[in-house]
């Protein structure tokens, strides 16, 4: 009932709001008729009146909006209209009330004040690095080639030296002695290789400009890549991350716990006061791309302050003291954040509420030293030697196939057929059982609603519950099918009772505890949920129950905290900030970061929802179902053959091991690359000959769109990553079907549709970013092509829509979400969440 009350107190103060809105001057009215006007003419509708409004009297969307702000801002004479404009003031008479007249000229960007009012922090003023041509990306290519190729015989060298010492065994201890030794020397070089690197080619970082594909570049490139593939990034929330990052150069302080699995690169520039917290999927790397320049900066976090997860710290960025960055938010370039503040956003604002963490524990330096020393024993006398030893058994093995091939062939390849079978499909009925039973277990020892120290038993316990109930291969298995339900209940979400979709979930989901993972009945989640079950500070930790309301739908890269302040029937955005404050929101929907107040559904999402229901429900459904069985069978077909394959190689090139020695063994491990790109290139492009993607708008049951579903899980796009920042990764996405001009700079982005998009010459992609060629709402599922003009940059964890048009030389900022069809000017910088021009201080991200 209070719900209710509540509910229609805020529909009077919407109703109010749209009275005072209304044109009360000749030049406001005059744009509010424009509006009106225009809006007419890009919805084809007759008429439209200054106080309808634009969703439940119009029956307008998103995309509708997004072309109506595309057509005002191409008028000089009106005022520049953005997607939260539009939600905020949804009448024609609202937004040229508030936006006629109502903001000064805005400053020069570069004297423009940093949102706190504080100055600015310093940003390198060096001159434009000069261009690169083409000779400098052809040997910049051939140095990463031979780095790779380097590194690929190493490991052959060092992996044969070490087979060669353990086989000369005498007896199991001494074979297990032994694979201790040779463990921990390779333990040990893989990590001090990192840092010999970063010290002898880089030197310290400093704030500099230097352009990519250049001999500077390279070395960073290299230095990145060692730093991000050392062994220690597996020990990220541990006291001996802190202490590899100070190896680097970083300034750490005591106390201090990093949760990101995203290493810092430009360390030297990395600054944690004592007691400072990062939680997980947090971006502070140090170095950004701007216009094919890498740009690095400081980056600096005071004693005891705190960045929330899914976040991105760009470079010049800074949290004082005992400062709280939320979660789904960002500090752009200078943005500081004043001692003792709470801000959330993209880009940050001061935020009201209170950052939700558990109380302080006593967590000492001896308890970290402790925890730390357990875990490097833990890794060099029971997994290393593990691991040595089943390589030893393994290489024995396929020394054998040479006897096998004097044999003939036949036999080699019936023997690996079934021992690759028995592995590959016996692991995946194992680590169901496994997952079943041992988590289930281990939660017995972790009570939720208490607080415990860090680096104890019991956070142990739960890092071990998070380590195997966050499977990427299983989630993408059962993903986008009716089987993502059963395996979510089967590791411990609560999900009773569950209205069957055949696409509730997607094929990225996780959590901090499945058993703490509740989401109510008909809710749908389009993918990339992260379900913050655990809430830390920089000594402690306390589990809560993460609940998602009933007949909710979620769209893509949502973190949702324990504590969300979101009921039933709620629509959240992509990207959006789940409220953790405030009132409960029901029967509503929820965008950007900071969020707000947008309709649940329009009347184009709901076009299809007759087939959602009815007696031809269960005939849809199940006929779904047969085709996302086919297509989960095709992908565990071809992960198999791929395995198999790579198998083969190596057994082969073992058997040739005694003729040839470890040139053999380097050869299979240089071929395991461009075989990896070949068979998935050949995959894909399969697949995309029988059902090549293409601009849709459907239902959830039409056959159009399980063959999209397929295309997104039968071949894979995580080797892929590999070729980031080198330019083989712009070879392989024209393989792929992208239309990519020349010279493009891609350091980490993720294309969804890659046929649908077109990149054009010159553009820069940071790490992270995302071109998005669909969306899917409730039973809802469209598409669109997506195109980014000629020298655009993304920056890093941009996030861009479908149907989206970005002109020449546009610059989207760190941490922004473009949204559907909007079109982006040429020569323009757009920022937030949702994006928006960058015009004045409101738009920068500065308090009102």
């Amino acid at each position: 009932m209070a719900g209710q009350q509540l509910q229609e107190a805020e529909r009077g103060l919407v109703e109010e709001a749209r009275l005072r809105e209304a044109p009360s001057d000749p030049a406001t009215s005059a744009a509010a008729e424009r509006f009106a006007a225009l809006l007419a003419e890009v919805a084809h509708l007759g008429e439209v009146r200054v106080d309808s409004d634009f969703f439940h009297d119009l029956g307008a969307d998103s995309l509708v909006m997004a072309h109506f702000c595309a057509r005002v801002r191409n008028l000089p004479d009106l005022p520049s209209v953005s997607m939260r404009d539009v939600y905020r003031h949804p009448t024609a008479g609202g937004l040229a009330a508030a936006l006629v007249d109502s903001a000064p000229p805005p400053p020069p960007e570069a004297e423009a004040p940093s949102p706190s009012g504080l100055p600015r922090a310093p940003v390198p003023a060096t001159a434009p690095a000069p261009p690169t041509g083409r000779p400098h990306r052809v040997l910049c290519g051939a140095l990463q080639l031979l780095a790779f190729l380097g590194y690929a015989s190493l490991l052959a060298a060092v992996t044969a030296l070490g087979y060669e010492w353990i086989s000369a065994q005498t007896n199991l201890l001494d074979a297990y002695l032994r694979s201790v030794v040779f463990g921990a020397a390779l333990f040990v070089v893989l990590c001090a290789l990192p840092v010999i690197a970063k010290w002898v080619l880089i030197g310290r970082f400093t704030p500099r400009r230097f352009r990519v594909w250049s001999l500077t570049y390279f070395r960073f490139w290299l230095v990145k890549t060692l730093i991000r593939s050392s062994p220690l990034v597996l020990f990220v929330g541990s006291p001996l991350y802190p202490l590899f990052l100070r190896a680097l150069g970083a300034r750490i302080g005591r106390g201090v716990t990093i949760l990101s699995r995203s290493a810092p690169v430009c360390t030297d520039l990395l600054t944690v006061g004592d007691g400072a917290l990062v939680r997980k999927d947090a971006l502070l790397s140090g170095y950004h791309a701007v216009d094919g320049v890498i740009e690095t900066g400081p980056v600096t976090l005071g004693r005891g302050a705190v960045v929330g997860e899914v976040t991105v710290l760009d470079i010049g960025s800074r949290l004082g003291d005992g400062s709280r960055l939320g979660h789904a938010s960002s500090l752009h370039t200078g943005q500081t954040i004043p001692d003792g503040e709470y801000w959330q956003g993209s880009p940050a604002q001061p935020a009201e509420g209170v950052f939700p963490e558990p109380e302080p524990a006593r967590c000492g330096t001896a308890r970290r030293a402790a925890h730390g020393s357990l875990l490097l024993l833990s890794a060099l006398l029971v997994y290393l030697p593990l691991a040595v030893g089943c390589l030893d058994v393994l290489l024995s093995r396929m020394l054998e196939g040479s006897a096998v091939l004097r044999g003939g062939a036949t036999v080699l390849y019936a023997d690996l057929l079934v021992v690759t079978v028995v592995v590959f499909f016996g692991g995946l009925l194992g680590a169901l059982v496994l997952l079943a039973t041992v988590p289930r277990l281990l939660g017995r020892f972790v009570p939720p609603g208490r607080t415990y120290p860090l680096f104890g038993f019991r956070h142990t316990v739960h890092r071990t519950i998070v380590l195997m109930t966050n499977r990427k291969s299983l989630t993408r298995l059962f993903g986008d099918s009716s089987c993502i339900v059963h395996y979510l209940r089967w590791i411990g979400y609560r999900l009773s009772p569950v209205e069957q979709t055949g696409s509730n979930f997607g094929t990225g989901v996780k959590h901090e505890s499945p058993f703490l993972s509740r989401v109510g009945t008909g809710t749908m989640v389009a993918d990339g949920l992260s379900l913050m079950n655990a809430e830390y500070s920089s000594t402690s930790f306390r589990l809560s129950q993460t609940a998602i309301g009933a007949h909710n739908f979620l769209g893509n890269r949502i973190a949702y905290p324990a504590g969300g302040r979101t009921g039933d029937n709620c629509l959240l955005g992509t990207k959006v900030a789940v409220p953790v404050s405030g009132p409960l929101r029901h029967d509503v929907g929820l965008l950007g970061s900071p969020c707000f107040e947008i309709p649940r559904s329009v009347a184009r999402d709901s076009t299809f929802d007759e087939l959602k229901e009815g007696s031809g429900l269960g005939r849809r459904l199940a006929a779904k179902n047969r085709h996302n069985a086919v297509t989960m069978a095709w992908h565990l077909l071809t992960g198999w053959l791929f395995f198999f394959c790579v198998v083969l190689l190596f057994t082969l090139a073992a058997s040739q091991y005694p003729v040839w020695g470890t040139a053999v063994l380097a050869l299979a491990n240089a071929v395991v690359l461009p075989f990896t790109l070949v068979y998935y290139v050949l995959l894909e492009r399969a697949v995309r000959a029988a059902h090549p993607p293409e601009p849709l708008f459907c239902s959830i049951y039409d056959r159009r769109f399980w063959r999209r579903e397929r295309y997104w899980k039968v071949p894979s796009e995580t080797y892929l990553h590999i070729l980031d920042g080198t330019p083989f990764k712009s070879v392989v996405w024209r393989l792929l079907g992208v239309r990519i001009g020349a010279r493009v700079f891609d350091d980490g982005c993720f294309l969804t549709e890659r046929p649908m998009a077109a990149i054009g010459d010159d553009c820069t992609l940071n790490a992270g970013s995302v071109l998005q060629c669909h969306s899917q709402e409730d039973g809802t599922f469209k598409s669109d092509r997506s195109a980014l003009g000629a020298g655009c940059t993304l920056g890093v964890g941009a996030f861009v829509h479908y149907g989206v048009t970005v002109g020449d030389g546009a610059v989207l900022a760190a941490d922004s979400f473009l949204m559907k069809g909007e079109t982006v000017p040429e020569h323009t910088r757009w920022a937030g969440n949702p994006a928006r021009p960058v015009l004045d201080e409101r738009d920068r991200g500065g308090a009102r």
